[in-house]
Formats: structure tokens, C-alpha cells, sequence
């Protein structure tokens, strides 16, 4: 295993970045933390620092006040809106243009990553940026009003509309799960990116990835329980890292 400091890169694995015809990518909060998306738990300040997660983020929570969870989720949303892709985002994207099979499995619900470019990209916690009827009547919609005065009603049945993540007590959407499990055991190279990968089922990703061949990449600035594990610690940001290894495997003419 190497571990170096960015931009340093090991001509190794930059080889076979550029030779690679299947790349995927596991990304987590720290990446969108550099564009100023507090994670979870950092958003838990003022009025809402308060409170444990489980009155914020569970059905039984949006159950019992559905305005309460709505307005968190709302406060949570408008952070979002003002966020930006940063480097680390545009360099996935990059590399996704670059490959024949590219998959960009997130544990993000921002949409920064789409908003960057990236097109493959599967949403293991959903997006905050769409609502999804409270009832499971299939109903799901893009939303973009910031705060209306108590949580929409779906069109289709009725029920109050919910954020489209996923809650504490739920289980991560099959499909999306079947996808990420699919392209780690089908990559060559696997980058984890901003993501300590110790919840699973997403944890299991990287080793499945090894078990089936692929090289694993971690970019992260701190020492994770995933980094003794990997076939290349990248120590620094994704803002940093990940633009590095773009232009050292496919340096502009």
C-alpha cells in the first residue's frame, strides 16, 4: 500500500487509470463539505442543535409532526440551494467522460455530483431535492418551494409529501443498492472518496470491489478504519486530489 500527500501520485496508478475501461466512484460527505454542505450533524445548530436525530430524520418523527420535520428539512434544503460544485465534483465528472463504464455510487443527497456533469450516478440516501408521497403511493417530484406553511400534500392521494432521502429505520432502495453492488464488483478501479466507509451496506463496496480484482483508491485528508485495507491511500481533499490524478492520467495537449 502507498500512502502519499497530494499531488504526488503513484505513476502506477495513473497508468492504470488511463488504461482502465471501467471506473467507479464512492463518495460521502466530506465532498461536498468543501462545498460548504454541512454533514448531518453539523447541521444541527440554532434552533435544531437541540435535538436528538431521531425527532429529525425517521418516519415515526414525520409521523408524529410532520410540520417540524418538514421545516428541518426545508432549512436544510435552502444550505443546499446555495452550494456549489467544487473541484472534487467536477473531476468525477471529468473522469466519467474519459472512461467506457463509469458509475458514481453516493452517499450524498445533494445533487451536487449531477450538477457538476456526472450522469451515471446512483443516490444510495436519496436527494433532498425531491419530495416523495408520505403514504408509498409512488408519487415523486422535484421541489424548489423553500418553505410553504405546513409540508405539501400529494397530488395523487392525498398524504403529506416527504423528503425522497432516506430516514434512520429505513432500508437504502433496493434497486440503488443492486446498482452500487454491480458496478464494485464490475470496476477495475475503485475511488472512495471523501467517505469513511464504515456504514454499511455501503462499507461493503470497497470489498467487494478487491475481491473482485479492482485496485481501491481512498482520497481522504484523515486516516480512516478503511485505509489499512486499500491498494492506495491519496491523503488530502477531493478538491485537490482528484483534479491531480485527471491531469496526470489525461494531461491537456
Amino acid at each position: 500500500m502507498t500512502t502519499l500527500a497530494a499531488p504526488a501520485l503513484p505513476a502506477g496508478l495513473i497508468d492504470r487509470l488511463r488504461r482502465a475501461r471501467s471506473v467507479a466512484a464512492l463518495t460521502g460527505a466530506g465532498v461536498s463539505a468543501e462545498s460548504g454542505v454541512p454533514t448531518f450533524r453539523d447541521a444541527q445548530t440554532g434552533l435544531w442543535a437541540k435535538f436528538d436525530p431521531q425527532e429529525l430524520a425517521t418516519p415515526s418523527a414525520f409521523a408524529r409532526n410532520p410540520k417540524f420535520v418538514w421545516d428541518w428539512y426545508a432549512s436544510r434544503r435552502e444550505r443546499v440551494a446555495q452550494a456549489k460544485p467544487n473541484p472534487g465534483h467536477l473531476a468525477l465528472a471529468a473522469i466519467e467522460r474519459r472512461v467506457d463504464e463509469f458509475l458514481l455510487v453516493t452517499q450524498n443527497v445533494d445533487g451536487l455530483h449531477q450538477a457538476a456533469g456526472s450522469v451515471n450516478v446512483v443516490e444510495l440516501h436519496g436527494n433532498i431535492r425531491r419530495v416523495k408521497c408520505s403514504r408509498g403511493c409512488g408519487v415523486v417530484a422535484t421541489w424548489d418551494d423553500p418553505r410553504p406553511d405546513e409540508p405539501p400534500r400529494c397530488a395523487a392521494c392525498g398524504a403529506f409529501l416527504r423528503p425522497d432521502v432516506v430516514w434512520f429505520e429505513e432500508m437504502l432502495p433496493p434497486a440503488a443498492l443492486e446498482q452500487a453492488e454491480d458496478g464494485a464488483c464490475r470496476c477495475e478501479i475503485l475511488l472512495v472518496v471523501g467517505t469513511a466507509a464504515e456504514v454499511y451496506p455501503a462499507a461493503a463496496l470497497p470489498g467487494a470491489a478487491r475481491r473482485h480484482g479492482a485496485i481501491v483508491v481512498e482520497i481522504n485528508p484523515q486516516p480512516t478504519a478503511l485505509s489499512a485495507d486499500v491498494d492506495h491511500v491519496l491523503r488530502g481533499p477531493a478538491g485537490v486530489v482528484l483534479p491531480a490524478l485527471v491531469a496526470a492520467a489525461w494531461p491537456p495537449p
